[in-house]
């Protein structure tokens, strides 16, 4: 692997965790959203990853070349409903449906998407740092 992959693979990372963040920060701004019914309700979303390994030189050893998003998966949970009578979008019987989304759980993964980001970050600068003491030897 030479240092050049590096870069896509930690860039393929900070992609994914930044697309991580955004779900994160759609899911908390619908957390209190209501709907008449269960079908319009808000239902957390939740991004699939995949690692990519490239095979090197036909050989048996697969060296990962990166992160793909594979796509973005609505929550099964179920939805939570309430009893509002007074609410203008309570269906027949009074009731409202609230998201499924879990803010405590959508927290937790804010901080280690972040985290994960932030580590990323690092391998990029540490790799740079090691391609520019490459570069100063030959001085």
């Amino acid at each position: 692997m030479s240092l050049f992959s590096i870069f896509n693979v930690a860039g393929s990372g900070m992609a994914a965790q930044s697309l991580r963040l955004n779900t994160v920060a759609s899911n908390l701004a619908n957390a209190d959203s209501v709907a008449s019914t269960p079908e319009g309700a808000y239902r957390a979303h939740e991004p699939l990853f995949a690692a990519v390994k490239n095979q090197q030189d036909g050989g048996s050893n697969a060296v990962g070349e990166g992160v793909q998003v594979l796509g973005v998966t609505e929550s099964r949970a179920a939805i939570p409903s309430r009893y509002e009578p007074g609410n203008p979008l309570a269906d027949a019987d009074g009731y409202v449906y609230s998201s499924n989304v879990n803010p405590v759980d959508e927290l937790v993964n804010m901080i280690s998407a972040s985290r994960s980001y932030q580590n990323n970050v690092e391998v990029m600068n540490s790799t740079r740092q090691l391609m520019q003491k490459t570069l100063d030897l030959g001085k």
